[in-house]
């Protein structure tokens, strides 16, 4: 058998509102929505599943490194062709030798995701799996597909035995091209937008999923895919359920069209509140649906962190995604070669530190002679909590950014720049560290403050983003 263990979920601060939208078009072309999540400029769907499953480890007490088996879906990978596993196996700290697996190309990608954790456990190949939606749907600025594009990501522990049990699963596919599409090399998501045909293969693919079950399902709640506030009420009777079903654990009317993790932060949602049998169906275009039913028996672990506390003007919704800014300074900045970077990683993922051992003083990074007592010796490893206090902090402004941060600047507006004293993880001590912040404006930082550390872009050179940890304030 497999089952869930735990669950996590995350979606950005930052909301727009559908009248955010009318204001500045005339119209909002998301029926159903009121509000949607924003991702910060600093975020993409590798940050925000960094986030998801961090908060799903954590709920079920599970560490990383008895993970065997990782799945990553999103339908907008920060990069077209690269494998994102590894980077997201040294974000959450899992070992090296987990079986890794990228699902992309369709906002089927999350339960299909979920659907080979299943068959890894099944067929005794892994013991424990994490899998990871997130994504970030983007369209034309006056296209529908935007106007319902949301951010967000869940992650789900899955172990042989859990509180939550995979009971049942089918799938069916058939051939509907053009009905949502993102073209070769293209940022955004469009379709042909011919209502009666997309509405056929969205019911005929979900209804066909469903009827392919071994058993009539008979869900306390539905977790369907949602591209917009209505399509996943006028496919219930595809589904077999009714739209109150749907409605009571639907994310879509506050967080938007969450592509790829759509259903599996509905999911996440649904098992949090404490349902004991979810029917859980995907759509993806082409078209192909997977229908999943779950079954729970107690209590899921789950962290969720899926309110909004930043709304958004329609100006700064554009800015935010880049739309109105320029792009990178033609020259300047400091340059750090990949190879340079890649040596950096366990610092900037996990916040390895080194003790002195001469004196015990903490380095980071750990390098060069301990500035305490001046010992040449090697430094002992040693790792940092991700907690701290800020020791100093200033403002950065426009202008004032390096112009390797200048068109991140030009995004997300000013910036908090502190100097944090990052605890030592068994509580031995703290050292000091630069540090950008995120997660809240430049005013939310002040000298005294708690924060924690979280990972997020960096800046983007030779094509490459290079990640690393941010500071935000402490959420406890």
């Amino acid at each position: 058998m497999t089952a869930i263990s735990a669950v996590g979920a995350y979606a950005p601060r930052f909301r727009i509102t559908s009248e955010a939208f009318a204001d500045a078009w005339g119209q909002f072309q998301a029926a159903g929505i009121s509000e949607k999540a924003v991702p910060a400029a600093d975020e993409d769907a590798l940050t925000m599943a960094s986030e998801a499953a961090e908060r799903a480890l954590e709920a079920g007490d599970v560490d990383a490194d008895d993970l065997d088996w990782i799945g990553f879906a999103t339908s907008r990978p920060p990069l077209a062709e690269s494998d994102l596993t590894p980077r997201l196996d040294a974000m959450i700290g899992a070992a090296d030798t987990a079986t890794g697996q990228v699902f992309t190309g369709s906002t089927r990608a999350g339960t299909r995701a979920l659907w080979a954790a299943w068959d890894a456990l099944e067929s005794g190949s892994a013991e424990t799996a994490l899998v990871v939606a997130a994504d970030a749907p983007r369209g034309e600025p006056d296209d529908g597909v935007d106007h319902a594009a949301g951010a967000g990501a869940a992650a789900f522990v899955l172990e042989a035995d859990g509180p939550a049990s995979l009971v049942d699963r089918a799938s069916y596919s058939a051939p509907y091209p053009g009905t949502r599409f993102r073209r070769t090399g293209s940022e955004t998501t469009e379709g042909l937008d011919i209502t009666q045909y997309d509405r056929r293969a969205f019911t005929e693919t979900i209804a066909g999923a469903v009827d392919g079950l071994a058993a009539d399902p008979e869900p306390e709640v539905a977790a369907i895919q949602a591209p917009d506030g209505k399509l996943p009420y006028r496919a219930a009777g595809a589904a077999g359920v009714g739209t109150e079903e749907i409605r009571s654990v639907a994310t879509v009317h506050d967080l938007g069209d969450l592509g790829a993790a759509s259903v599996p932060v509905t999911l996440a949602r649904a098992l949090a509140d404490g349902y004991d049998s979810v029917l859980a169906v995907s759509h993806g275009s082409g078209a192909a649906a997977d229908a999943l039913v779950v079954e729970a028996g107690s209590d899921v672990p789950a962290a969720l962190d899926l309110e909004g506390d930043d709304p958004l003007s329609y100006a700064e919704y554009l800015r935010q995604r880049g739309v109105v800014t320029s792009g990178p300074p033609a020259g300047g900045g400091a340059y750090v070669s990949v190879p340079t970077w890649q040596r950096s990683i366990p610092q900037r993922y996990r916040l390895e530190a080194g003790r002195c051992p001469e004196c015990g003083a903490l380095a980071f990074p750990p390098s060069g002679a301990c500035d305490a007592c001046g010992s040449l010796e090697a430094f002992e490893p040693a790792r940092l909590s991700g907690n701290g206090t800020i020791e100093a902090v200033t403002t950065i402004s426009q202008g004032g950014a390096p112009p390797e941060f200048a068109q991140q600047q030009a995004q997300s507006g000013d910036y908090a720049a502190a100097i944090v004293a990052l605890e030592a993880a068994d509580g031995s001590g703290t050292v000091s560290v630069p540090a950008m912040g995120t997660g809240a404006d430049p005013g939310a930082f002040a000298v005294g403050d708690g924060v924690e550390t979280t990972i997020r872009r960096i800046y983007t050179q030779e094509g490459v983003t290079r990640y690393g940890f941010k500071v935000r304030p402490r959420s406890d």
